[in-house]
């Protein structure tokens, strides 16, 4: 509905529908449990357990830093959607969903540099990769986190506490979109799915597809783990997120229809009735990526013990330690060592651990 300043606001709040906001406090509840510790365990297995970080393991280090994060303020949606009101001012509204965005940004694009570099090291030449060393990668991750800071901003302008006009029974108080004109509401969404999650996911399939290429070209006879691992989480991360990305495109395109439609209607019910849902679904993959470590080093478990991410994230390069003998040509990424065919360009042992 319009208010009669201009201003946007909703018509049904994400805690309007009891079914929608006790299904979201569930998940959240279940997520925090797993993520917390789960995340908390691969950090601490990397800096106290891996003295020579390679560049995979530097940006799975970053993307677990981030999830542990958004886990901690898990807690307070949960809060919310169990009292069904907003409780912590309008300040921590416009900050905690700011740091929401951050997070989302932030995973996405940690992602997209993994791709990247897998990509990088498979497809270029040795020469050209050797020069992504970790001081380079730092550089670009820092630059990442600012650009991801700032691609986060709408989420905390166009945001605040308001009562909930959807309910007449009683005083509610909601931490929501409110934006002054329709074109804020198509700006916000649709930045956010194009940035967040198109376009990223467009450089990922690109460097997969380059990469599975350069595979058939070589025709390796095994794959690298870190590339499973990694093709993994962006499967993970794009299920997870894509509903969430599906409901920013349904509220935009109910923009383009006058007020008084029924399609708007439809639209906008079901845009505001699924929003919880989405969203704490969509905070599964800050939780999942720890499960999905742990069965990719369930073989190192009963060897390694408490050390088993560890191994996992050292990957082919631990494997390769009693084989450093091996020269560029005799044994390369994903290369049997009496493989004719030509080589990526790199060794294995180097692939993950450029200086």
């Amino acid at each position: 509905m319009t208010t009669g300043n201009g201003t946007i606001t909703e018509d049904q709040s994400v805690v309007s529908n009891d079914y929608a906001t006790a299904l979201g406090a569930l998940i959240l509840s279940v997520v925090f449990l797993l993520g917390v510790p789960g995340n908390l365990f691969i950090i601490w297995s990397i800096l106290a357990r891996i003295k020579h970080r390679s560049v995979t393991t530097i940006l799975i280090l970053n993307l677990a830093c981030a999830d542990s994060f958004i886990m901690g303020l898990s807690v307070l949606f949960i809060i919310y959607l169990a009292k069904q009101t907003w409780v912590y001012g309008d300040f921590m509204c416009k900050t905690i969903f700011y740091l929401c965005n951050t997070n989302m940004y932030a995973s996405i694009f940690l992602i997209m540099l993994m791709s990247l570099h897998r990509m990088v090291v498979v497809v270029l030449p040795r020469r050209l990769s050797a020069r992504l060393s970790r001081k380079v990668v730092i550089r670009v991750i820092a630059v990442m986190w600012m650009l991801v800071m700032v691609f986060a901003i709408p989420s905390a302008v166009f945001r605040d506490v308001r009562e909930d006009v959807a309910d007449k029974r009683e005083t509610r108080l909601v931490c929501a979109p409110n934006h002054t004109l329709a074109k804020h509401v198509r700006f916000q969404y649709a930045f956010e799915t194009v940035s967040g999650f198109i376009l990223p996911y467009a450089v990922i399939i690109v460097s997969y597809v380059l990469i599975l290429r350069r595979l058939r070209q070589t025709k390796f006879r095994r794959k690298v783990r870190s590339e499973k691992l990694i093709l993994a989480i962006v499967v993970m991360f794009g299920l997870f997120w894509l509903p969430y990305h599906i409901v920013n495109m349904i509220q935009v395109a109910a923009e383009w229809y006058p007020p008084d439609s029924s399609t708007r209607e439809k639209l906008d019910s079901i845009s505001k009735s699924s929003r919880a849902v989405t969203s704490a679904f969509a905070f599964i993959s800050s939780s999942a990526n720890p499960v999905l470590y742990t069965f990719a080093g369930k073989s190192y478990i009963r060897q390694n013990g408490l050390a088993f991410m560890a191994r996992l994230f050292e990957g082919t390069s631990v494997d390769q330690t009693n084989k450093k003998s091996r020269i560029l040509g005799k044994d390369t990424v994903g290369n049997s060592t009496n493989d004719s065919t030509p080589s990526v360009g790199i060794p294995l042992e180097q692939s993950e651990n450029i200086e």
